[in-house]
């Protein structure tokens, strides 16, 4: 255990955040989500598994030592719902709240797949089964 770390933040996530750079994104996705083979696509090469919370609160763990991008619109994408995209499911009420609104863009479903094939790390909030709460988070640049 680390002094002022958030409990959720395993050393495995620990680890792929640490290694992230200005620009890179994080998966930060739920049960449902095909988030093995995506994973197998992307730079870790494998989930990390969280378990026990819900997106919300692995989100805002993550971003107690993760800075969002502050250089583009949508430092945070939300995966549409499918046939509905101005949909916002109760999935993502929370976490759009969390980062406001405006920092919030949108993908389809399939679109947001591939993106998170591009990611650094694909995190798999596994007691997470509501749909479509799925995000990906740009990092911003830490500052020393």
């Amino acid at each position: 255990m680390l002094k002022d770390i958030d409990p959720l933040l395993v050393p495995e996530l620990l680890h792929q955040l640490a290694r992230m750079g200005h620009g890179d994104d994080l998966a930060v996705v739920d049960a449902n989500f095909p988030a093995e083979s995506v994973a197998a696509a992307g730079a870790f090469g494998r989930v990390v598994q969280l378990t026990g919370v819900g997106v919300e609160e692995a989100v805002r763990a993550i971003l107690t030592r993760f800075p969002l991008d502050d250089f583009v619109a949508h430092p945070v994408m939300r995966m549409e719902v499918v046939d509905a995209p101005d949909e916002i499911p109760p999935s993502q009420e929370a976490v759009i709240a969390m980062v406001g609104a405006a920092r919030v863009g949108a993908l389809e479903r399939f679109a947001f797949y591939e993106a998170a094939k591009r990611a650094c790390a694909v995190v798999r909030v596994a007691s997470e089964g509501r749909p479509y709460a799925c995000f990906l988070l740009k990092k911003g640049v830490v500052f020393f």
